[in-house]
């Protein structure tokens, strides 16, 4: 096992990309916690389902765009499971809007959580790992990041903020042994977008832009996470593994 005896934090663990990723670091033997801010039932799933693996698991709730609430979530979790090893900033909202009609409250919303929320959980746990000389940081940035998309002015520069958070951090934080990476899905069925995907007409217009032909699982991720948070990317700091089904060279 690739992870054993790691402690893992991962935010928006509840469900989707953030529940695989939790469920696919455990198999590798890490024990983990996740950061939820809705659907506690959800997140106690995801808790059993980390369990059923014989690893130890917690949920705790937590705003990642509020700075009080982030400290006490990671200080909770390093009492309850120990040292954080590695860090999975996941947790991301989105809302489809005319960028005339963008509201500032809206705009606010998602760049506060995509963006704010990895600063913030990034800068409480790299302040620990700080300390102990060593860690795994993956920022879950997204294909938004480089491709402008209608009605989505905020997510995307939420993203692309991510890509660049990620490179500062990476810079600052090597002289501490601690890696931090972006992971950039392409379009992956997960419960913000359903709705999007059910529909026809949207989904044959963006399947025809990915070479690979067709939307991604979460569970598409769990490899390209693992490699991150792994010794087998020691290597690596401050770069974005673009996992897109080949989006980005169309």
């Amino acid at each position: 096992m690739k992870l054993a005896g790691r402690i893992a934090l991962v935010t928006g663990g509840a469900r989707s990309i953030g529940r695989a990723i939790a469920l696919g670091l455990a198999r590798e033997g890490a024990n983990l916690a996740i950061i939820y801010v809705s659907h506690p039932e959800a997140a106690q799933e995801t808790v059993r389902a980390v369990e059923a693996l014989g690893k130890r698991a917690r949920a705790v709730k937590a705003d990642v765009a509020n700075r009080a609430e982030v400290q006490a979530a990671v200080g909770e979790v390093e009492t309850q499971l120990g040292p954080i090893d590695i860090l999975v900033s996941n947790a991301g909202v989105q809302k489809r809007i005319f960028f005339l009609d963008l509201e500032e409250a809206d705009w606010d919303w998602i760049v506060d959580t995509n963006l704010k929320g990895c600063y913030l959980v990034g800068q409480a746990v790299a302040a620990r790992m700080k300390e102990r000389g060593r860690g795994k940081i993956i920022n879950v940035s997204s294909e938004a990041a480089g491709f402008p998309a209608q009605r989505m002015a905020a997510y995307c520069v939420s993203k692309a903020g991510i890509t660049m958070l990620t490179k500062c951090m990476a810079l600052e934080l090597a002289q501490y042994g601690i890696r931090v990476n972006a992971l950039a899905p392409g379009l992956t069925r997960t419960d913000l977008n359903r709705k999007d995907l059910d529909d026809e007409t949207f989904y044959r217009m963006r399947v025809a832009r990915i070479p690979l032909g067709r939307v991604m699982s979460p569970e598409d991720l769990v490899g390209a996470a693992v490699f991150l948070a792994s010794a087998d990317s020691d290597s690596m700091t401050g770069q974005t593994l673009q996992v897109d089904g080949g989006r980005g060279i169309a």
